[in-house]
């Protein structure tokens, strides 16, 4: 190992994910690299590292990708990632799922990096196991509008492999399971920032179907924490990482209308096409290689997302710092 400062490349920095890594690895004493198209990330969450050991590159990465000097890791988070995003994105969403990969695995390859790659519960489509082991293969609908992003990350998935086992290059796929906090956009249209968004508004709360869907709802900085840990693991398989505490769509909804002190009702529209019907993590794998499990409560959580979202919203006063 070189004396030099770990440093770390970034792609997708002014995400959601991106950003929070980016900030956790600078307080771990990292240099870091930022790349993202701002396609849908957004300079505001990196504009507070900007005096720090941080490099931000505005750059589409299914283009070719340079950087000066040693790199240690290679983080690929960029991609679309809400439903609004890659159904108005699509071909974009399969061309970084795709080109994207294979030029960030060409840079981890050229500097002998390590590498990790940003993968997604949505590998397993409308699953048929629950929970979901990184053992099963998944049940994907690939001409389905949802297809431009399952397909894509699991074509990632079998790309970052493909560099492993022909190139021998060190790499990392995390499955990311439904993660919030600060950051999220207001108009993302994942659950947890619309039913925020429309709470404080005082209007109608959206639920999709039923609102019996479940999903499984990981806080930020235990995702990163995770991530982290994974970063430094001796494992080349892909690894679960979300919260196993599994509730439904309408719990979630209900939970939120009461904590934002909301006069919002739930409305039911029709489910989306392939709209998986469950989804909970068996973060056995995690448990096991990484000595990792989430830590902060749902409520814990949502009470510094709800106060970010007051702040970006206009709503209200929160006593809460701005950056949890």
């Amino acid at each position: 190992m070189s004396n030099h400062r770990p440093r770390v490349v970034i792609t997708g920095a002014a995400g959601f994910i991106g950003s929070h890594l980016a900030e956790t690895l600078l307080d771990r004493g990292f240099a870091v690299v930022g790349i993202d198209n701002l396609s849908t990330g957004d300079v505001a969450n990196i504009a507070h590292l900007v005096n720090r050991d941080f490099t931000f590159i505005k750059h589409d990465v299914t283009n070719y990708i340079y950087i000066d000097g040693p790199v240690d890791y290679v983080l690929h988070w960029a991609s679309p990632a809400s439903p609004i995003d890659y159904l108005e994105l699509p071909i974009q969403t399969l061309k970084v799922g795709a080109l994207g990969t294979h030029k960030a695995l060409g840079l981890a390859k050229e500097k002998k990096a390590r590498f990790v790659i940003a993968s997604t519960s949505e590998v397993y489509g409308d699953p048929l196991e629950h929970p979901q082991r990184e053992s099963y293969w998944g049940n994907v609908n690939p001409v389905g509008p949802r297809g431009v992003y399952d397909e894509a990350k699991r074509f990632a998935e079998a790309m970052t492999m493909a560099y492993h086992r022909y190139h021998g290059v060190d790499t990392k796929i995390v499955r990311i399971f439904n993660t919030y906090g600060p950051r999220m956009r207001v108009n993302d249209g994942r659950a947890v920032p619309a039913f925020i968004g429309q709470a404080l508004r005082n209007e109608d709360v959206t639920v999709f179907g039923s609102g019996q869907q479940t999903r499984s709802f990981c806080y930020i900085s235990d995702l990163v924490d995770g991530i982290v840990r994974l970063m430094e693991a001796p494992t080349n398989d892909p690894v679960n990482l979300g919260n196993p505490h599994e509730m439904s769509i309408e719990a979630i909804a209900t939970t939120i209308i009461r904590m934002t002190g909301s006069s919002s009702r739930l409305v039911y529209k029709p489910l989306p096409t392939d709209d998986p019907k469950v989804r909970q993590p068996d973060i056995t794998r995690a448990q096991t290689l990484l000595g990792w499990e989430p830590r902060v409560p749902l409520e814990e959580g949502l009470t510094s997302t709800i106060a970010y979202f007051r702040t970006k919203l206009g709503i209200g006063r929160s006593e809460l710092p701005r950056d949890l």
